[in-house]
């Protein structure tokens, strides 16, 4: 905990300091205050201008995905829960993306403030009740504060509240457990299938003699091809960058109401990212010779 307040006290000095990096780590967008809004359907944007939670409504409660880095970051989503007018005990689920602080971080204030349930995958729960990251990886453990998972959930399996249906995809490689989720919505009488994207970047882990994770290159190849089939007509990922969501809100506030729909998005940041991880593990490879 010391050593995660030391990070946030570095990254809120850094982001009111007159020509601070642009490089500075972690960026300030990640505790950077975000006004919440409405994407599609019952699906409302609460992170902050960095990273990435979304509120799911139902007429039976809410789920939210992804916390933030830190209580801080938690403190920040519950703000932007509140400002859309929902109560945050009407929050009765919490999903996770995958277990890297800067998306797990809030979970157990978040857990500790709503009362809610967290799901999580089996393979990312051990790394969410401990803290800390699973897997060699040049940043190190990473840690953020562990959190109970209550139940955990695999290939397939549906997430069921009020109306609301998500469904856990398990795509793993960035973490060992981690899950892209997908719902349907109802936009203006059209139906779109909204795909809540877990990273897939290299971020730093080992790809080439991973004792911890050591079937890590087969499992993102493994979600290369599972993503390159999956149906996406809204694409909405962990960090907010990946999707140009600030640009496509502009847009929709300039009157664009169709910014959050692209059915080949998934595709191309999917074929890009791919490119990107084959250069990586020839540059490890390489190196490791």
């Amino acid at each position: 905990m010391k050593i995660l307040a030391l990070i946030l006290s570095v990254v809120l000095s850094l982001a009111a300091a007159p020509g601070a990096r642009a490089d500075a780590w972690p960026p300030a967008s990640w505790m950077a205050p975000n006004k919440p809004y409405r994407v599609v359907g019952n699906v409302y944007y609460v992170g902050s201008q960095g990273l990435s939670s979304y509120l799911i409504t139902s007429s039976e409660g809410h789920v939210l995905l992804d916390a933030g880095m830190s209580p801080e970051g938690a403190k920040l989503v519950e703000a932007n829960i509140v400002a859309l007018g929902f109560k945050l005990s009407d929050v009765k689920i919490l999903l996770n993306t995958h277990a890297h602080y800067d998306h797990a971080g809030g979970l157990a204030q978040l857990k500790a403030d709503t009362g809610a349930k967290l799901y999580a995958s089996s393979q990312d729960k051990p790394a969410l009740e401990k803290g800390r990251h699973f897997g060699d990886n040049e940043n190190g453990l990473t840690p953020f504060p562990a959190v109970k998972v209550d139940r955990t959930v695999g290939e397939g399996q549906k997430v069921k509240l009020g109306e609301t249906t998500l469904v856990a995809h398990l795509t793993p490689g960035h973490t060992i457990g981690g899950t892209t989720w997908t719902m349907s919505v109802t936009e203006k009488g059209r139906p779109l299938n909204v795909v809540f994207f877990n990273s897939i970047s290299v971020a730093g882990n080992a790809l080439v003699g991973n004792k911890t994770y050591p079937k890590i290159v087969s499992d993102y190849r493994a979600t290369f091809a599972k993503l390159k089939l999956m149906p996406a007509d809204v694409f909405l990922p962990a960090h907010e960058e990946q999707g140009d969501l600030l640009a496509k809100r502009q847009r929709v506030l300039r009157g664009d109401n169709n910014a959050f729909i692209d059915s080949t998005e998934l595709g191309r940041f999917v074929a890009a990212s791919e490119a990107a991880f084959n250069k990586e593990l020839a540059r490890q490879q390489g190196a490791a010779k």
